[in-house]
């Protein structure tokens, strides 16, 4: 099972969804430290439900259909909590820029630093309100931590950027 599909088996603990529910609360769930992006939670769904972990749920307005995890789904996402972690990365096309922004002008380097930087600090104070609000689990709290940690890295790394 990859990651994306183990992400949205998590998300479906919490009831039924629709695709578009569980692009929104993936962003609001894993915010900074694991993305998913509409056209992979659309492509995962049709495939976790021929696999029997999904089944669906109520049609909804417009056509969106929810999404019910199986008793198998359930037992495939703890197999997948429990097995070996393996090499673990954060994929940042922002920082895999800023670290070749030397190849850049310095008109085009100060562009792309004076665009990330709001970016950057947003994320921040979305991560620390985050955290604030994950007091009472403390799961959710050491991944909100971490997010805050890893947002002010970033902005860290976007301030240590020469313009010049």
């Amino acid at each position: 099972m990859n990651a994306t599909s183990a992400a949205l088996l998590g998300l479906l603990h919490e009831g039924p969804m629709t695709g578009g529910e569980l692009v929104a609360a993936a962003r609001e769930r894993f915010g900074v430290f694991f993305s998913v992006t509409r056209s992979q939670v659309y492509r995962e769904l049709p495939v976790l439900a021929e696999e029997g972990l999904l089944k669906l749920g109520r049609q909804g307005p417009r056509s969106s259909q929810q999404y019910v995890i199986t008793p198998v789904g359930r037992r495939a996402f703890r197999s997948w909590l429990n097995a070996d972690v393996g090499q673990d990365s954060v994929r940042s096309p922002l920082v895999l820029r800023l670290a070749h922004s030397g190849s850049l002008t310095s008109r085009q380097r100060r562009k792309l630093v004076e665009g990330a930087r709001p970016m950057a600090v947003a994320r921040l104070d979305a991560a620390k309100a985050a955290a604030k609000a994950a007091d009472g689990d403390p799961y959710a709290k050491a991944a909100a931590d971490f997010a805050v940690g890893h947002s002010r890295a970033l902005v860290k790394m976007v301030d240590s950027i020469p313009l010049g």
